[in-house]
């Protein structure tokens, strides 16, 4: 893989040489590979048709979630999310010790490591919120909580320059893999000044199915504003939003 430098730019496939935009830059690489009829066929390409296939489940499971989500996530989120997500999910496949190569699931493999995934490297949650807080699941009323006790914001987040204001967010998602369907409920506080001042204690809640037998995905975050002349704007877009996995829950 090379990268392109100059004033043009090119795009496309010149002489075996296919030149191409990435979130890197303007590269280039020669074109070539195993034919594709081969790599279907071909009784020595059979692990990499497992693989392959196991990928392929991966990437649909991602888009689950990022589905599932989507209306935190679109506030919080890098350039690399989609990838990021997918190498875990991939790991997680190759946990599943029930199914053969090949046919290994997310479901049945140990999808606890996805706790703590952070959607935006950016504004990671673990390194911008400081105040203490519990979190809990109950798979019976299929009730998601958040409680945060009583804090300072300038003592207890660590929030970009120019914040003035800041907000709570908390979802929690049930993932259906093998139909790529999902139920998400949210909720979240109303903006709030950045100040020394303590907030008052908050408490979020959001419920799904009663009695899910589905994997649940339980997220928090923090979304950063600014205030100019009376009104709300997202800081720099959202660019150091945090959003991080705090709860897996499976049966």
């Amino acid at each position: 893989m090379a990268k392109q430098t100059g004033i043009i730019k090119l795009k496309g496939t010149i002489g075996g040489i296919s030149f191409y935009k990435t979130g890197d830059g303007h590269l280039a690489r020669e074109k070539g590979g195993v034919d594709k009829n081969r790599i279907q066929n071909d009784p020595a390409f059979q692990r990499t048709r497992e693989n392959g296939s196991e990928f392929g489940r991966a990437g649909k499971g991602g888009k689950v979630l990022r589905n599932a989500i989507r209306v935190l996530l679109q506030n919080a989120k890098d350039k690399r999310v989609v990838s990021r997500l997918t190498k875990d999910l991939v790991a997680i496949t190759k946990t599943d010790t029930t199914n053969e190569r090949g046919e290994r699931t997310l479901q049945d493999g140990n999808l606890s490591l996805l706790e703590s995934f952070e959607f935006n490297l950016n504004g990671k949650l673990g390194a911008t919120l400081f105040a203490t807080y519990t979190k809990a699941f109950d798979r019976v009323s299929g009730e998601a909580t958040i409680d945060i006790a009583a804090f300072s914001p300038t003592i207890r987040i660590a929030a970009p320059a120019g914040t003035t204001h800041f907000k709570v967010v908390m979802g929690v998602a049930e993932l259906d893999f093998e139909n790529e369907v999902s139920v998400f409920e949210n909720d979240e506080t109303a903006v709030l000044p950045y100040s020394g001042a303590d907030t008052v204690p908050i408490a979020l809640s959001a419920g799904i199915t009663a009695n899910s037998v589905l994997p649940v995905v339980q997220v928090l975050g923090i979304e950063f504003y600014q205030e100019v002349n009376g009104q709300m704007y997202p800081l720099k877009n959202g660019a150091y939003n945090a959003l991080s996995v705090v709860i897996v829950d499976t049966l």
